[in-house]
């Protein structure tokens, strides 16, 4: 491996300070008047045409793949004008005309700009107007706009189509004002074959027969949507109903699998009444569907009346799936679920605002999760969440959670940790702040003031404040409107037989070495504090410093009490020896709260790794899983970083060390619930021992998957995935061989991905060659090509071979991937390394740079390169000095 050269990491930090100035955001201040406007909402489109309703008539080729269409448009005209221009992404235009062809228009395309502009040859007047377009655009064979997916059966491949829009790709399916501002009503009509089913927005108005074998399907007009909300899945699919408050509630599977979604089916029931009371205004669609699409994109879609998932994330199969599936089906069910009051009743009015959706639906998704599953503890569980947008948070090139966004392209990468994670966070601490009545009586009021409309994030804060009697924006802009995580330094002083404890705020950072410190700044921190074992004494909103009384002399007092504030904690020496020693007496979320903050501290240089690994000898095997999750991925991050280091092998055996004593204690088979926290700690601990190298378990994961291959009820659901990794990281030709049979062989989406994504997972140089040839052909679905490239660099450690093969075959994996291959993956792969010489690579890689969202995702990439190779040197050796001097 190439080592640090110093004028590379010289030009890597110039470089990467310039890419942070671009990313300068807004000051704290900047967004705190602004209530939704249409006119000042931010936007590339010209506000004097204004659409109110679309008729669109659609026919998709299923075999060439093109999508004739034609649209009658019904806008308002706010000032006269000659030219109406909307968006388009590879279309071509036939006949356009505006008031019954009393005028036609010529079109002229900006393929940069994803415009098309109509000029006719007199303005048209003030008020309304009547748009015909007729078009030809395209199906896609990646996931953005209408995209074909191929998909294995039992009597053979099968093709359907679906949409996926967001942020701006309703252009690439029809012509549209596709920015969320413009929200009108959308009556969609689609000529199919006669054997298919369409799936829209909104109910079935009626089918008509057409030529050919072909049948006319007309859909019930929506509610005045945003466009990024259109959805059409059309294919051989089956659906099964409930009605929920005279709502009809629908899971839509492909034929054979409706009853897999069974569980999603009772969930949505269950969350549509939970919702409707929540928010205070009914669910206003007369049904909801929830389709499972074998392909296309791999997460889920809020289209109103019609949100779409990856299959393997909706379906629940008792025969293929762990019981703890249930978990994720049912979160994210819930998450797309919220969206339909937050995002689609009431939508941002523009990406700068994402947040609104997504941080809400986040929230919203882990306290109905809560609400229904106390037993899956979802806040403490889902720590990772927080940890992960705080990590980002901490960097230079991060942004506010409201962050101005330039163009689509931009847009695109506001679908990050900050948004959903960050954003989730700060609600927490704000429900509790202003006590969950008064929160949910502010959310009854936005919803109530800004249905079928648009809005701001202050809107949100004048309707809580209204409602809670209570100021907020000042607390919340602090968290909003600019970047960062607060550091909060605590340090107790005893005086006589009392103590007082001391609070100063700073800022969170981690930044590389030599690099200039980030910019100081202030927040308003509702924070929690008491004694370790008990209840809180004081609730204090911290703005600056402060000195409160502490209890008796030497009690160990905790700061941000139940992990509830978004903030990093540092203890003085004298109140951390004593909250370790109260450490096993403590709360389990406070108790993960220390080990999650010392090991931050670490990792931006405010602690020694020492402090760090002496608090892991303080833990019991027997401590819950969210606390030893916390361990494996802080021993999972040293064990990356040291591949191809000399420090590697000693903390492979240290972090063996340490996790078999907790795996010993749970076994293989041990008894409990298959869909308790323990089978979880079970699986992970299975993997990652197999990563470091365990070989009793890797022998032991070899002879239960050749016991699977004749009996596959002998390998329980709960141990399948990761039995199926282990296998594939130490596979040879023989067992590389059978995985990839399995995955043929299979024709369930979850199986499948175990398979392929475990070959991916093979160390050896020619099989992970094989795994990215393979990507190049059409047996892969296209949805995991990314994947699967991205498992060979991580899981694999080849990521050298499949960067060679990345540059090779660019072209035609950018044909096969679309645009967020080059603006998203590409800047992404580059972080499997840690040395400047890659970064330089990447600085080079001009595609990358095409976009103002590709920069953005490069400036990112180059500062998590720079801050790796920053702790690889700095780190590892005082991790293998301290190792050596304690043999576990």
């Amino acid at each position: 491996m190439n080592k640090p050269v110093n004028h590379l990491r010289k030009a890597l930090l110039c470089r990467l300070a310039m890419a942070a100035a671009a990313l300068l955001s807004m000051p704290a201040g900047a967004w705190a008047e602004q209530t939704f406007s249409f006119d000042s909402t931010p936007g590339k489109l010209p506000k004097t045409v204004i659409p109110v309703s679309y008729a669109i008539e659609l026919t998709p080729d299923f075999t060439s793949l093109a999508l004739p269409g034609v649209e009658t448009v019904d806008v308002e005209v706010r000032e006269p004008t000659a030219q109406v221009t909307l968006n388009a992404v590879n279309a071509t235009f036939g006949d356009v005309s505006v008031d019954d062809s009393a005028q036609r228009g010529t079109v002229v395309t900006d393929p940069t700009a994803q415009t098309a502009t109509l000029t006719f040859a007199q303005p048209l007047a003030t008020g309304r107007h009547r748009l015909r377009i007729a078009f030809t655009a395209q199906i896609n064979k990646f996931g953005s706009g209408l995209f074909a997916v191929d998909y294995p059966t039992k009597a053979g491949t099968k093709r359907l189509i679906s949409s996926k829009l967001e942020p701006a790709d309703a252009r690439r399916i029809f012509p549209c004002w596709d920015e969320p501002a413009f929200k009108a009503s959308f009556a969609l009509t689609v000529v199919i074959p006669k054997n298919l089913m369409a799936v829209g927005n909104m109910p079935v108005a009626n089918e008509q027969p057409a030529a050919d074998n072909l049948k006319k399907v007309a859909f019930v007009p929506t509610p005045k949507m945003s466009s990024y909300l259109f959805v059409l899945t059309v294919g051989e699919l089956e659906r099964v109903t409930a009605d929920a408050d005279g709502v009809t509630v629908g899971v839509v599977t492909t034929e054979g699998k409706s009853e897999q979604g069974r569980f999603a089916l009772d969930s949505a029931v269950k969350l549509l009444g939970y919702y409707n009371d929540y928010f205070g205004v009914k669910y206003p669609l007369p049904k909801l569907d929830l389709i499972a699409v074998p392909g296309g994109f791999g997460g889920a879609m809020e289209n109103w009346g019609g949100i779409t998932f990856f299959e393997s994330r909706l379906l629940f199969d008792p025969a293929t799936n762990a019981e703890t599936a249930r978990r994720g089906i049912f979160g994210i069910i819930a998450h797309e679920m919220a969206h339909m009051w937050f995002g689609d009743l009431v939508t941002m009015a523009w990406w700068d605002n994402l947040w609104l959706n997504e941080g809400f639906a986040s929230w919203m998704s882990t306290k109905a999760s809560e609400r229904f599953y106390p037993q899956w503890q979802n806040w403490l569980n889902g720590y990772g969440a927080k940890q992960f947008a705080m990590a980002l948070d901490a960097r230079r090139t991060s942004h506010p959670i409201q962050q101005p966004i330039a163009d689509h392209s931009e847009a695109v990468t506001a679908f990050d940790a900050i948004t959903y994670n960050k954003g989730q966070a700060l609600i927490r601490m704000l429900e509790t702040y202003l006590g969950e009545q008064p929160f949910r009586d502010g959310i009854r009021k936005y919803m109530a003031a800004h249905a079928y409309s648009n809005s701001t994030t202050t809107d949100l804060w004048q309707a809580l404040e209204s409602a809670a009697g209570k100021r907020i924006t000042g607390v919340a802009a602090s968290f909003t409107e600019q970047d960062g995580v607060p550091l909060v330094v605590a340090e107790t002083e005893c005086a006589g037989t009392s103590q007082r404890l001391t609070l100063r705020q700073d800022r969170f950072a981690i930044v590389p070495a030599n690099g200039a410190p980030l910019p100081a700044h202030s927040w308003q921190i509702p924070v929690a504090v008491g004694p370790a074992q008990g209840k809180p004494f004081a609730e204090i909103l911290l703005q600056g410093n402060a000195d409160i009384p502490a209890g008796a002399c030497g009690d160990a007092i905790k700061v941000n009490l139940g992990d509830i504030g978004y903030c990093r904690v540092e203890y003085g020496p004298k109140n951390r020896a004593a909250l370790l020693n109260a450490l096993a007496q403590m709360p389990v979320d406070d108790r993960l709260n220390i080990v999650t903050d010392s090991w931050a501290l670490v990792q931006a240089g405010r602690a020694e790794p020492s402090s760090y690994l002496a608090l892991l000898d303080a833990l019991d095997a027997g401590d819950h899983r969210a606390v030893w999750d916390q361990v494996i991925s802080s021993f999972a991050a040293l064990n990356r970083l040291s591949r191809d280091q000399a420090e590697r092998p000693a903390i492979q055996a240290y972090a063996r060390a340490k996790l078999r004593p907790v795996f010993d204690r749970l076994g293989w088979d041990g008894g409990g619930s298959a869909d308790d926290d323990t089978a979880l700690l079970r699986a992970s601990l299975i993997s990652t021992l197999g990563n470091l190298g365990d070989e009793a378990v890797i022998a032991e994961a070899k002879r239960r998957f050749a016991a699977f291959l004749v009996d596959p009820n002998s390998l329980p659901n709960a141990l399948r995935d990761a039995v199926t990794h282990i296998v594939g990281v130490t596979a040879d030709r023989t067992t590389y061989d059978t995985l990839l049979a399995l995955a043929r062989k299979s024709t369930v989406t979850n199986e499948r991905l175990r398979y392929y994504l475990a070959a991916a997972s093979a160390r050896d140089a020619e099989l992970a060659r094989a795994t990215l040839s393979l990507s190049l052909t059409g047996e892969l679905p296209d949805t995991i090509v990314s994947g699967m490239i991205g498992t060979v660099a991580s899981a694999g450690e080849q990521p050298q071979l499949a960067w060679d093969f990345i540059q090779k075959n660019y072209d035609a994996l950018l044909a096969k991937q679309g645009p967020n291959f080059r603006d998203q993956f590409v800047p992404n792969f580059m972080t499997n390394f840690t040395d400047p010489a890659h970064a330089a690579e990447l600085a080079a890689f001009a595609p990358a740079q095409s976009t103002s969202g590709g920069r953005l995702t490069v400036a990112r990439a180059l500062e998590a390169i720079a801050i790796s190779g920053d702790l690889q040197a700095r780190v590892l050796p005082l991790v293998a000095t301290w190792i050596g001097a304690h043999k576990p």
